[in-house]
């Protein structure tokens, strides 16, 4: 078996590189523009900031790999964040079990989806749509006002810091999303799951006539989201010490264009967890730029991150194009 060229490789990973080349130069320029952004403190208050994006970021990755699409993450953020501070502060729940539930309500939902998406029919935009007004709704059932944590325990998880490197330190989240990505990408690149699901977002079709689990598939990418979106909400709260209604408002747009710009097209069959990561990282420079410059307006953020996912899809046709023109190039060749 031949070890492929270095430039069938660079078309391969056109996508990715092309999210990490422009973290890089966005870091080094914000770095060179503005005094102390190029710290280490900086760049790892990016990952404490968006820890709980990136979480759910990953769970959104593999729905829009297996070519469909989710809306009803920021709602179910809220609601497990919502649903954790109830248990805790009103029921005075065990925090351990508290988190065991609330993960298992997110799985629940996840499911309930995918299997409305899958047996039924139904579009996923639709489905989800429905879940994100349903998780909204749960939200304002349990309270209308905002439910302040104060368990010792997720008191103690928000507070604790990891230093590293002299006076650097990040908190419990990064851990928790670092753990969740490296799982990840374990579970999309090393197990059979992972490959039905990018065959899944190949083409259907043909993941059914090879034998592939696909039913089964689809319903377990949105248990996995559901998963994930919960993880997301606990880590939310922890980061908060709060569950309100009205948080991660939006989110769910964040999250997709994240995604996208981490080099996963929407029309599914490839994408890479590592270049979500840096697709929710770019947004945080974003963020960090404008409160940097102290001048700009925040929905400067929504403006950059619209005209980038702009970008990317474009880019994601041209990648295309060229991955196909290569495809075309060998088979001459080898036909020749």
């Amino acid at each position: 078996m031949r070890a492929a060229s270095p430039l069938r490789l660079i078309r391969k990973y056109l996508s990715i590189i092309a999210t990490i080349l422009l973290f890089v130069l966005a870091f080094v320029a914000a770095s060179l523009k503005y005094k102390g952004f190029g710290t280490l403190q900086v760049f790892f208050n990016m990952l404490i900031d968006n820890s709980f994006i990136i979480i759910s970021a990953v769970g959104v990755t593999f729905v829009i790999i297996s070519g469909n699409i989710d809306l009803s993450m920021g709602a179910m953020i809220a609601f497990t964040s919502m649903l954790a501070a109830a248990l805790t502060e009103n029921l005075h729940v065990n925090p351990l079990l508290t988190i065991a539930i609330v993960i298992a309500v997110g799985a629940l939902i996840g499911t309930a989806l995918g299997a409305i998406i899958t047996f039924f029919k139904v579009p996923p935009f639709i489905a989800t749509l429905a879940g994100m007004f349903m998780a909204r709704g749960l939200c304002f059932l349990i309270s209308i006002e905002a439910i302040s944590i104060n368990d010792p325990f997720f008191r103690a998880v928000s507070l604790y810091r990891i230093h590293l490197f002299g006076k650097a330190f990040i908190s419990i989240n990064v851990v928790i999303m670092l753990v969740v990505v490296l799982a990840a990408i374990y579970l999309a690149h090393f197990t059979r799951f992972g490959r039905t699901v990018y065959a899944i977002g190949g083409n259907e079709q043909s993941a059914m006539l090879m034998g592939l689990p696909v039913n089964r598939t689809k319903v377990l990418v949105y248990t996995l989201n559901g998963i994930c979106s919960a993880v997301a909400g606990i880590t939310y709260a922890f980061y908060m010490l709060s569950g309100y209604g009205l948080n991660a408002n939006g989110f769910e747009l964040d999250i997709i264009s994240s995604v996208v710009i981490g080099g996963t097209p929407l029309s599914g069959g490839s994408g890479y967890l590592v270049g979500t990561v840096f697709g929710v990282l770019i947004q945080g420079i974003i963020q960090n730029v404008i409160a940097f410059n102290g001048t700009l307006n925040s929905w400067w953020t929504r403006i950059i991150v619209g005209l980038l996912t702009l970008m990317f899809i474009v880019m994601q046709r041209a990648f295309s194009a060229i991955k196909r023109k290569g495809s075309t190039s060998t088979f001459e060749m080898k036909s020749e």
